[in-house]
């Protein structure tokens, strides 16, 4: 090859090369996905950890938020894309001006009033007078415990009647062994760890009382619907992939699970040893997964809605309509999982 045609052949190699270059597209910039570290949102992580999420093309960043008005904090800041968070959370920053939209459902049940096994709390109505672990006041499941569990089932004036002691949920069941507490108003996993120990009895299932309420749900910022709508569909595909694997493959899903949340095995007072995955199996009994928003579920939405306005913690009334669109869950549901 000559000197002189050297510099050419360089030319053309260099100019082949760019043409290999492909230009980043916009939508392929993380989905910024956060959800409540709760066992009820195990969606979250069977999807992305059986990789559903990037079955569909999705680059999902998941982070966890140890409960939902933090979680919704980050939204409002404009530092998450889509959230696995609980309704009241959802419905009670629109209030305050976060336009936002449930779009599917992830769970039912999942809470439970429990009592030390030998203590002087069987019945809710037995909580008049007594000190009852739960949650910060004003957050979703202190919505759904004033709203229906004293008042409804129990008769009892959240703020007269007893004294609600706020602490995290895993403080709780050492609260009842310490006295500290004579009942707690708490969810799964930590209710299947104290029952399965035998240091308490189940006073209130929810899931009972309230066969199938939702809680935790996927919503978006209209933003994001917006700028990322065909994203939001790939995300609820991949959701729905999650839920049917959950009910399919329980063995597998319930291995999954433990590891995800660091599930340590339960002593019981006989000696026996319960292993992690026996307590999410234990979980079971009380809380499952479904993504389908309901008639049903509209109705009890609202029902928290009401709640929450009865008890000050949204100052004007609210209809669902306003805050679900189910219409992105049936584009991603629309001819199977595929």
């Amino acid at each position: 090859m000559t000197a002189a045609r050297r510099p050419v052949l360089t030319l053309l190699l260099a100019a082949a090369s760019l043409c290999l270059v492909v230009p980043a597209r916009a939508d392929s910039k993380p989905l910024r996905v956060g959800w409540v570290f709760a066992m009820a949102n195990a969606p979250a992580v069977i999807a992305e950890q059986r990789r559903f999420f990037a079955e569909e093309g999705l680059n999902v960043e998941l982070k966890s938020f140890g409960d939902g008005p933090v979680l919704q904090q980050a939204l409002a800041a404009g530092e998450l894309d889509v959230a696995y968070v609980g309704a009241p959370p959802v419905y009670q920053w629109f209030s305050r001006g976060l336009d936002a939209r449930i779009l599917a459902k992830v769970n039912y049940g999942q809470a439970a009033v429990i009592g030390t096994a030998t203590g002087p709390v069987k019945t809710v109505a037995d909580l008049r007078g007594r000190r009852l672990a739960s949650v910060a006041k004003g957050s979703g499941m202190d919505v759904l415990l004033r709203g229906f569990v004293l008042k409804e089932q129990a008769g009892l004036d959240p703020e007269k009647d007893l004294n609600i002691l706020p602490m995290p949920p895993a403080n709780m069941n050492a609260a009842l062994d310490r006295n500290v507490a004579d009942a707690a108003f708490l969810w799964e996993p930590f209710v299947s760890q104290a029952l399965l120990r035998g240091s308490s009895r189940l006073v209130l299932d929810l899931n009972q009382a309230l066969p199938q309420y939702p809680w935790y749900v996927v919503m978006a910022p209209v933003a994001t619907l917006k700028e990322r709508g065909a994203d939001v569909v790939k995300l609820l595909r991949a959701h729905h992939k999650a839920i049917a694997f959950l009910k399919q493959q329980p063995a597998e899903s319930n291995r999954i699970i433990a590891q995800a949340f660091k599930l340590e095995a339960v002593q019981t007072a006989d000696g026996r040893t319960i292993t992690p995955e026996a307590i999410v199996q234990e979980a079971r009994k009380r809380l499952g997964w479904a993504d389908s928003l309901e008639t049903s579920d509209l109705r009890f939405i609202q029902r928290l809605m009401d709640y929450s306005l009865a008890l000050g913690f949204i100052a004007q009334p609210l209809k669902v309509e306003k805050v679900v669109d189910t219409s992105y869950w049936l584009k991603a549901t629309a001819g199977g999982t595929k």
